[in-house]
């Protein structure tokens, strides 16, 4: 997978922590971090559905109104866990499953993967 659409953490040069979003300083220890690609695909941690209407702005109600989805974690192989809308219909969403992560405008996407990882 090319670098377009991968989401950019940073891993710190001392304890090797990794994060997301890329931070120039690492959480942990205060050390200096790189940039780095994380990993495309990661396992689903936890999710919910979201019913109501998230504060606007910076939410723009779509002109068909709002339609609840899930949201979830993901897991990457990195240590990172990310918060990611999922475009997977909520009754075939299970923890532990294997997801694809992208990046975006706002929030990173994740869509099921039949990849293991």
């Amino acid at each position: 997978m090319s670098d377009a659409g991968r989401l950019r953490g940073s891993r710190c040069a001392d304890c090797a922590v990794a994060v997301y979003p890329a931070d120039p300083a690492c959480p942990r220890c205060g050390g200096p971090a790189e940039p780095i690609a994380l990993s495309a695909t990661g396992t689903l941690w936890t999710w919910t559905v979201q019913r109501y209407a998230p504060k606007s702005p910076p939410y723009a109600v779509p002109d068909t109104g709002f339609e609840p989805f899930a949201v979830g974690y993901v897991e990457l192989p990195e240590g990172v866990r990310v918060l990611a809308a999922l475009d997977v219909p909520p009754e075939r969403i299970t923890i532990g499953m294997p997801l694809r992560v992208t990046a975006g405008d706002g929030v990173p996407r994740a869509a099921a993967s039949g990849v293991a990882v």
